[in-house]
């Protein structure tokens, strides 16, 4: 690896010193891919889950042990300079050599390692983490890096080993799976209703209070569109860019909120509002064509195939069918409830959880 960014610096007319090379920061040049890749200190922060005044002084350490810039500062963001250029190519050798070399290193399960599996908020907080429990019994050597968020994640690029996305992968050298269908319906908390009461139909929904969630991954504009209105700004209560805020708001009555149908099913306490609307969206699975020869990241993907079966999870099927159906159908294979809003995770706690 050190003789690709030798070889890389050396073209561009720097030539590095083994010695340098040393002190050069491996977890510093990914960071500097990604801001290759997003030409935007803030947005790799982002990406990264850190602050964007850590990104700057990364990346400037970097180019002091380099010894030459990496980026032009723009005001709009940051640019490649010739040399970054030549950097960020060696950069991504290295990163395909790193990979094939975790393969061959990391195929004994047996042994501690890692699974990095980037997840939607909302299916990451209350669909998969609550089952990682069973996924921890049956694998106790794997420590698995849940980083539940709206943002995407480039498994290409290894900020994860899977993800699980609400859009279709529109890359043609990515492994992609539809895992199944999200089913939003219109939800109330019992406390809003007996306030506010609930609307007879579509056009009483300017009556009452909306919570609103705008987030990556989610169809911009579904809310007005579906209530055929130019806009909702006139009837929104909460507006966030979170799921579990989102969920929260709805059940504690801030307002009417869209959430998956099998909210109710799993043990939330909110009522579905029958108004003759309903939003569909696919769930997709991602991962890299090499991801499958790594043991350990096989396992978790097969495992995580089974959680969207929809013949134990009915919510997951491409046909709709209604919240209260799924309660009536509840599957003993949910996990256990964990009401976040109100009370500390305990194991004795009823056998619901709520999904947002």
């Amino acid at each position: 690896m050190i003789k690709i960014l030798q070889r890389s610096a050396a073209n561009a007319g720097h030539p590095i010193g083994a010695g340098l090379l040393e002190r050069v920061s491996w977890d510093d040049l990914r960071l500097f891919v990604v801001v290759a890749r997003t030409l935007s200190f803030r947005k790799t922060a982002t990406v990264m889950r850190t602050s964007s005044s850590t990104v700057v002084r990364r990346v400037e350490r970097l180019e002091r042990t380099l010894g030459f810039r990496l980026f032009d500062r723009l005001p709009d963001g940051v640019g490649l300079t010739a040399e970054g250029r030549s950097v960020h190519s060696a950069a991504q050798e290295m990163e395909r050599a790193s990979r094939k070399l975790r393969t061959y290193l990391d195929q004994d399960i047996t042994t501690r390692g890692v699974v990095r599996c980037a997840i939607t908020e909302g299916l990451g907080t209350f669909w998969v983490l609550p089952h990682l429990v069973e996924f921890n019994r049956a694998n106790p050597y794997t420590v698995v890096d849940l980083r539940s968020s709206m943002e995407w994640a480039n498994v290409l690029r290894m900020e994860a080993d899977v993800a699980i996305q609400l859009t279709k992968p529109d890359r043609p050298d990515l492994k992609a799976a539809r895992l199944g269908r999200l089913h939003i319906y219109p939800f109330a908390s019992r406390s809003y209703v007996e306030t506010y009461g609930v609307p007879a139909d579509v056009s009483e929904v300017v009556k009452h209070r909306i919570v609103d969630q705008t987030a990556p991954q989610i169809d911009e504009g579904v809310l007005t569109r579906l209530l055929k209105l130019p806009s909702v700004e006139g009837i929104v209560a909460v507006r966030t860019n979170s799921s579990v805020a989102h969920f929260y708001a709805v059940e504690l009555g801030a307002g009417i909120g869209g959430l998956p149908t099998y909210a109710a099913a799993l043990g939330a306490d909110v009522i579905p509002i029958d108004i003759g609307l309903r939003h569909e969206t696919d769930i997709w699975m991602t991962y890299h064509p090499d991801a499958r020869s790594i043991r350990r990241v096989s396992v978790f993907i097969d495992w995580l195939r089974s959680l969207f079966d929809p013949r134990k999870y009915p919510w997951f099927r491409d046909e709709f069918i209604h919240p209260r159906d799924l309660a009536a159908n509840e599957t003993p294979e949910t996990p256990a409830r964990v009401d976040m809003a109100h009370n500390p995770p305990v194991a004795t706690r009823p056998r619901k959880a709520k999904i947002g």
